[in-house]
């Protein structure tokens, strides 16, 4: 099998990979090796499938992994085998401003980059636009997130964790108002942010994609595109599993340190 590597350091555990399989720039699958940031790398460099492998049992939050490096030698042996799946995990975000389109895999962000921002929000459908709110919106900006951007910058934010990959959310980002909850929209729905007063910066998974001034707008929703992940047969963590494991990273040395039960994980 030809793969691909990611990698955001040396792990020596790679070089059992690298005895096994073929290592090209574009393989049939893609190997993402670190934490939350190298998975969303990968993801955006390649169409196909990512197997995120974890910086450590409890190293690195790693949401999206079912597998740490300390599993290579299973993981060796599942891929060889061809023993795994393969999943759309959600659907990329994608952001058109000024006819460029950028594609996301956490989350678009209207920014006031630290300063107080006015903005309206529009849905847009075949009849035209609505506006969201019957008033300007004005705080630190809006984070617009499908479900892998949920447990991100938008769990922090106060937002859901969404489990849908077909839905899409409005988290307003201490903005003033009478109704500031964020909202839950059908993941077809395409959302026109209009800034209104000072202007800011889009952001695209924390990275900015232009400065944005009053009077000007861009466009947010879910495209066609999707992350595709790798899922190794019979070693998959559970909902819980994933909260267990992020709570405990959060809390190194508060709470005593266990193994996470995992009873699919004991088989190869």
């Amino acid at each position: 099998m030809d793969i691909s590597i990611v990698q955001n350091k040396n792990y020596q555990e790679i070089a059992k990979l690298r005895k096994v399989f073929h290592i090209v720039k574009k393989g049939e699958i893609c190997v993402a090796f670190g934490g939350d940031g190298t998975f969303i790398s990968a993801a955006r460099k390649f169409a196909c499938p990512i197997l995120f492998v974890r910086s450590g049992e409890n190293g690195s939050t790693g949401y999206y992994s079912d597998v740490s490096v300390k599993d290579i030698d299973i993981i060796i042996e599942k891929l060889k085998n061809k023993n795994y799946t393969v999943e759309d995990l959600s659907r990329k975000i994608l952001i058109s401003y000024k006819g460029k389109n950028h594609y996301a895999i956490n989350e678009a962000l209207l920014s006031g980059m630290g300063k107080e921002i006015y903005f309206d929000i529009y849905l847009k459908s075949a009849n035209g636009e609505s506006k969201v709110y019957p008033y300007t919106i004005s705080g630190d900006g809006v984070l617009i997130t499908g479900n892998v951007g949920s447990t991100a910058y938008n769990r922090t934010a106060r937002g859901p964790i969404i489990l849908s990959k077909d839905v899409i959310c409005l988290n307003l980002l201490f903005a003033e108002g009478p109704i500031t909850n964020p909202i839950i929209l059908d993941g077809d729905t395409e959302i026109r942010l209009a800034v209104v007063k000072r202007g800011g910066k889009i952001m695209q998974d924390g990275h900015p994609i232009s400065s944005i001034n009053a009077g000007e707008s861009f466009t947010v929703k879910l495209s066609d595109m999707t992350t595709k992940v790798v899922k190794l047969n019979g070693f998959i963590e559970t909902f819980s599993d994933k909260l267990d494991r992020m709570i405990r990273n959060k809390m190194v040395g508060i709470i005593p340190k266990r193994s996470i039960l995992r009873s699919t994980k004991k088989s190869i």
